[in-house]
């Protein structure tokens, strides 16, 4: 027999539907309980080894609160649930379950996610022996904070491994150096990593880019092309903004990840690939799945090992040591003598925000080795718009998206529409042209730009 779960879901047809389906796939049904106080009961009665659980429950008390409760106790635990709006998802993502799975769903959906996140939890449970034995620094990962230290230990738990990752965090937190570090760290290291943006692959061409061609397969397909993943074989393939896939396309990368094989495009022969994935996004995917713009199974596949990295102004004891490294870098490649950061100057860095994260750092340390007139940088040029929001704010707080539209809009105001090219607005933001044509269709001021 397969683990003992208990059901926590207010609703009686609902539960009894997941009771069905898991005694079908094996798994035994410690019970069936409908609020936490009921579960915390049965918790201790019947000794669950996992909890299946409902956001809004009977009583006073939600499945949130409750999960704050298994944490405590590391009894593992997924959600089911039908509330998916920003303030729940962010919520429910602080608790670390590992599932979270949209009602309604299909009984195929619930046994993937079971061993998913079972595969999961005796990675995790297996490597326990592995955290806080090797706490030395990983090359080009600078800091030495507790929320930094807690994303290296995650990358040399799970490098050796051949799990897929998805490294979740802002713009310009430094997730393709985490996918090296990945990379580097693993029995794949001798082998190559292949990086695909995939929000700047043009989307007539993504399927060729990914999969490769055949000769004559399509209009202007003069030559036989090998893709990214077949480019990837034995080694890492790592899948910059995946979030930016279209539906068609996640659905050939489901394939890949499920039976390690590829089809190139106008071809009739699949070929085996050994390639083991990470991902990466800035957006978040459980909201994605609930709005129906991602893939639940493919969702599933990616998150097996999620790592999570923090803001700069998260983790702003780092902020001196990531100035230093950056000075030294570009004073070294600039051949100045630029050797030292005043203390004022620094105090000008660590009241700042850094909306474009460590990115940002580094472009600004960039110019102001260029501009310095002395042998220290003695003041920073930081915006002063992003400045006094640094100041206590009292109004209404606009969301991430709105704050994205108003930046993206300044930004093209400032370049009288262009997008792309000298001068264009993907150059001020220092991003790729497709990927701010991409964030432009998706916020909805894609036209009347070019």
């Amino acid at each position: 027999m397969k683990e003992k779960i208990l059901i926590v879901e207010d609703e009686f047809i609902v539960a009894n539907d997941l009771k069905i389906m898991l005694i079908k796939a094996g798994y035994q049904i410690t019970g069936i309980a409908s609020s936490v106080v009921q579960a915390r009961k049965s918790i201790a009665e019947k000794k669950p080894d996992w909890v299946l659980l409902d956001i809004m429950l009977k009583g006073d008390l939600t499945g949130i609160d409750l999960a704050w409760e298994l944490r405590e106790i590391n009894l593992p635990f997924l959600y089911i649930s039908a509330n998916t709006n920003q303030t729940t998802l962010e919520a429910v993502k602080e608790t670390q379950p590992y599932g979270f799975m949209v009602k309604p769903f299909r009984e195929r959906d619930l046994i993937v996610m079971l061993d998913i996140a079972k595969y999961r939890f005796d990675i995790e449970k297996g490597c326990e022996f592995i955290q806080n034995v090797d706490n030395e620094s990983i090359e080009g990962i600078i800091g030495k904070s507790k929320v930094l230290q807690d994303v290296v230990e995650k990358v040399r738990v799970v490098a050796p491994t051949e799990t897929s990752v998805l490294v979740v965090g802002e713009s310009g937190t430094g997730k393709e150096k985490i996918a090296h570090s990945v990379h580097e760290l693993s029995d794949r290291k001798d082998q190559p990593i292949v990086i695909v943006n995939c929000a700047a692959l043009p989307l007539s061409l993504i399927e060729s880019e990914l999969f490769g061609h055949e000769k004559g397969s399509f209009t202007g397909a003069n030559t036989q092309r090998i893709g990214k993943f077949e480019q990837a074989n034995n080694g890492t393939i790592f899948l910059d903004e995946i979030g930016e896939l279209p539906l068609d396309s996640q659905v050939k990368l489901l394939r890949v990840l499920q039976e390690k094989e590829i089809e190139r495009l106008g071809g009739n022969k699949t070929f085996k690939v050994n390639v083991r994935i990470v991902a990466a996004t800035n957006r978040s995917l459980e909201k994605e799945v609930a709005e129906g713009r991602f893939r639940l199974d493919l969702y599933y596949r990616l998150n097996v090992f999620p790592i999570e990295l923090p803001p700069l102004r998260e983790r702003k004891e780092d902020i001196e040591l990531l100035a230093n490294f950056f000075l030294n870098k570009y004073a070294t490649a600039s051949r100045r003598n630029i050797s030292s950061i005043s203390k004022n100057a620094l105090e000008q860095l660590l009241h700042y925000k850094w909306p474009g994260n460590i990115r940002e750092l580094e472009h600004l340390i960039e110019r102001s080795v260029l501009l310095a007139k002395t042998t220290e940088i003695e003041n920073f040029e930081l915006p002063k718009s992003v400045e006094q929001s640094a100041e206590p704010f009292h109004g209404q707080l606009k969301s991430m998206e709105e704050m994205e539209r108003d930046h993206i809009m300044n930004a093209l105001e400032s370049c009288g529409g262009k997008v792309s090219g000298i001068g264009g607005a993907a150059e001020l933001l220092k991003i790729q042209p497709q990927t701010l044509y991409s964030k432009m269709k998706k916020l909805g001021i894609d036209k009347g730009y070019k």
